[in-house]
């Protein structure tokens, strides 16, 4: 693994940059293929984008791993400028490592076969506290944890007209609904990795909220701001702590700001 750090980006380059980023590709946790269905579809012409399943702590680094092609080259770049590079086995498993650093961190995660490079959806969101997800443009954030027996809601995301996402996990399968101040205002069921994605009927109007998702298992909920999302005018992310854990503003594919509200897993 080789750890490269340079700054200094210009912010229309780093825009640019970070709209290449974003190019949307395969739902993360949605439709994951083995290695082998990974090369019948390269020889078919497509190659499949990676994608990052799972993360260990060791003290203060973080070992992040994923699956890729066989024997691609993996790449996560940050725009601030800092890479990380590593390489998939025989049989298309990828590990990378990186220091855990104060405050949230993006990376775009690619991968680079026989020439050809193929780009991950979204950002691989990496906090200080050593919690990772995956920023999905348009869709609900995909943070990596275990199946929960009762459901956990890990995160919200807003866009510019109060759509919004709720997103956590659950006991695989089971059927959920959501309710924004006791009304429901949607519903789903967990896939079988135990995350659920479930998209509000309604805008979510200015203002404070408390958001309940409830089903087989029990209930959880959490109480949040919902304020537009301020243009991005020295960067393509900014990040500040609030009472619940973290919210996120970062620039979307179509040049739009989208806000993720990450949740503490021990706000209780």
């Amino acid at each position: 693994m080789i750890r490269i750090r340079s700054r200094g980006f210009k912010t229309p380059f780093v825009l640019a940059v970070v709209a290449a980023l974003l190019a949307a590709c395969e739902p993360a946790g949605q439709g994951d293929r083995k290695s082998t269905d990974r090369v019948d579809s390269a020889e078919a012409g497509y190659l499949p984008p990676p994608s990052l399943e799972s993360v260990q702590r060791a003290g203060a680094r973080l070992s992040l791993v994923g699956q890729a092609l066989p024997e691609a080259d993996v790449r996560l770049g940050s725009p601030s400028g800092e890479v990380v590079l590593g390489k998939a086995d025989a049989m298309g498993r990828w590990s990378v490592e990186m220091p855990i650093e104060p405050g949230v961190r993006l990376f775009g995660l690619s991968m680079t076969k026989d020439g050809r490079t193929v780009q991950a959806e979204g950002y691989v969101m990496v906090s200080e506290e050593g919690r990772v997800a995956v920023l999905r443009a348009g869709a609900g954030a995909r943070r990596l944890a275990s199946p929960s027996s009762a459901p956990k809601i890990l995160a919200i995301d807003i866009d510019r007209a109060g759509g919004a996402v709720v997103s956590g996990v659950a006991t695989p399968g089971a059927g959920l609904n959501v309710r924004v101040d006791r009304v429901v205002s949607g519903g789903g069921r967990a896939n079988d990795e135990g995350y659920f994605f479930i998209a509000l009927k309604d805008p979510v109007s200015r203002g404070p909220h408390t958001i309940q998702v409830g089903g087989e298992g029990g209930e959880d909920q959490v109480a949040i701001a919902a304020t537009p999302p301020l243009a991005l005018t020295s960067g393509p992310v900014r990040s500040e702590r609030v009472p619940t854990g973290w919210r996120i503003e970062w620039i979307t594919p179509g040049g739009g700001v989208q806000t993720t509200l990450l949740v503490d897993g021990d706000r209780r």
